[in-house]
């Protein structure tokens, strides 16, 4: 059943549940609006978090080397993957809800008004009509009372002997224009009332029912057009679930593929030294006479480790990494087997880095000799300034690629590898002087149990020259610095001294004036 037929007479109600309808579409828009601000919000979080965890530092900080970084950055990269589907949800729901029922809302709320216009005007003629049609009864009306009157006036004048024909004549002519008035009156009145009563069949049997109609045909497809948003909510959500769910399975393989026996291995193979444990510590019989296995009038003699000092490893260690600047080119400050890794990858880096110089030397060889031949495309003589710098690139290369390969075939053994550290510091010595670290005795932990107290000065020195010790037990020093002797040059050219502040290392003989 349609509205004209069924509330032809409820105008008030219909134009009130139109109105609440339009409403409840608006207040679904806004809630549509404050939804994607929500995703908004939440995937600009996301992404905050993602960076906040996110690698950063140097190089080295950002090397993932083990399963369970590798997954935990994957588990990073995958928030930011999550967080751009937000975004593309909230962009689709503004896009396809917000934007589209606005204005459907807008085009609904111009509809409303114009059929509500329509309403109100034919009811306003109506209603015009009506009065007009009282004016007509009542002037009717009158002039039907007058006429009665001039008729009844008409009576008495004829009924009155003392009258004359003159006057009854002038009260029946009276009469009679009164009757004709009257008349005319009551013709305008049957014809006004006709017109009335047609319109007013119109207004309540076509045209307001004709009117309701639409207003009922629009609040449909308002309806309509509520519950497809309704749906495309969940459609716009569920097109982004296949793309959710795959950066959880990868974050589901990304745990999977954590392996602690790989990343223990990966632990070792890093940090592992090569170096054996110390040996056991010899027993000196001093009551059979017996001298200490380190003799006075020894050429090459180790320096003595202290009990205590043995105990004050990290300590020292610590004291020894202060001295110690950035790591040194040829890695001679890693322990030997971490060297050699660092040298292998050095050598790839280089050889990567010289074949693609060479390749872009050949490419040049190439353009040039296509501009030799073709001026027209080119002057040769320009490509000679790039040519010049990628020969100098690839002689530079080649002589850093010869220099790491010498310095990864003398790790052959531990001993070669300290020969070449220290051969590889003399040249920062002045005067042309030679110096070699001092060579370490069969067993590194020999001690004198009589010295089981820290070390005694045996004397005063003075810097004569700056010197920056890089490697491990090596003291930086500068000019005029006074030091404390520890332990004197047993030949290999290097003294033990301690600074005032307490930090103690060797440094080279012919650098400092003794007292």
């Amino acid at each position: 059943m349609d509205w004209g037929k069924a509330l032809w007479d409820q105008h008030d109600v219909m134009e009130k549940h139109t109105q609440s309808g339009l409403e409840l579409l608006e207040r679904y828009v806004k809630f549509v609006k404050e939804r994607t601000e929500i995703e908004q919000n939440y995937a600009k979080q996301l992404r905050s978090l993602s960076k906040k965890y996110s690698r950063r530092g140097n190089k080295e900080d950002q090397e993932i080397k083990f399963t369970y970084q590798q997954a935990f950055q994957e588990v990073v990269n995958e928030m930011n993957e999550y967080a751009s589907q937000r975004e593309l949800l909230s962009e689709n729901l503004s896009i396809n809800i917000c934007v589209e029922l606005t204005r459907y809302l807008q085009e609904l709320k111009q509809e409303r008004k114009s059929y509500l216009a329509d309403v109100k005007k034919a009811q306003q003629n109506l209603e015009l009509n009506f009065k007009h049609l009282e004016a007509c009864k009542k002037r009717f009306e009158k002039e039907w009372k007058e006429a009665e009157k001039v008729n009844q006036q008409v009576e008495k004048t004829e009924q009155d002997p003392g009258s004359t024909k003159a006057d009854v004549d002038k009260v029946r002519m009276i009469a009679h224009q009164r009757t004709h008035t009257a008349d005319e009156c009551k013709n305008e009145y049957a014809a006004q009332l006709q017109k009335y009563n047609k319109m007013q069949n119109s207004f309540y049997h076509t045209e307001t029912p004709a009117i309701f109609n639409k207003l009922q045909d629009m609040d449909e497809r308002r309806i309509r057009k509520l519950a497809e948003g309704y749906s495309l909510l969940a459609d716009t959500e569920r097109k982004i679930l296949p793309s959710l769910s795959k950066s959880l399975d990868t974050i589901t393989a990304a745990s999977n593929k954590t392996n602690e026996k790989q990343d223990s291995m990966t632990l070792m193979e890093q940090h592992k030294s090569g170096v054996a444990p110390p040996t056991d510590v010899e027993f000196e019989d001093y009551s059979q006479g017996i001298k200490p296995a380190t003799m006075e009038n020894s050429v090459h003699r180790s320096p003595k480790v202290r009990i205590k000092q043995l105990f004050k490893k990290n300590k020292m260690n610590t004291t020894l990494e202060k001295n110690t600047p950035l790591p040194v080119e040829d890695y001679s400050h890693l322990p030997l087997d971490q060297k050699k890794k660092r040298l292998k990858e050095k050598i790839d880096d280089i050889a990567k880095e010289l074949q693609k110089e060479m390749d872009q030397s050949e490419a040049l060889s190439k353009m040039k000799g296509v501009y030799e031949k073709n001026s027209h495309l080119g002057d040769p003589a320009s490509l000679e300034p790039q040519i010049n710098q990628t020969t100098h690139n690839i002689n530079r290369l080649k002589v850093e690629l010869t220099r790491y390969k010498t310095w990864l075939n003398e790790t052959g053994d531990v001993s070669m590898h300290n020969n070449q550290t220290s051969a590889a510091s003399i040249s920062v010595f002045p005067k042309g002087q030679n110096f070699s670290e001092p060579e370490p005795a069969d067993n590194i932990y020999e001690c004198d149990f009589d010295d089981f107290d820290e070390d005694v000065p045996i004397g005063q020195c003075q810097a004569l020259y700056n010197f920056d010790g890089f490697r491990k037990g090596e003291l930086s020093i500068q000019l005029g610095e006074q030091l404390s002797i520890l332990d004197e040059d047993h030949g290999d050219g290097w003294v033990r001294v301690r600074k005032n502040s307490g930090d103690e290392g060797y440094v080279p003989a012919s650098y400092i004036k003794i007292f």
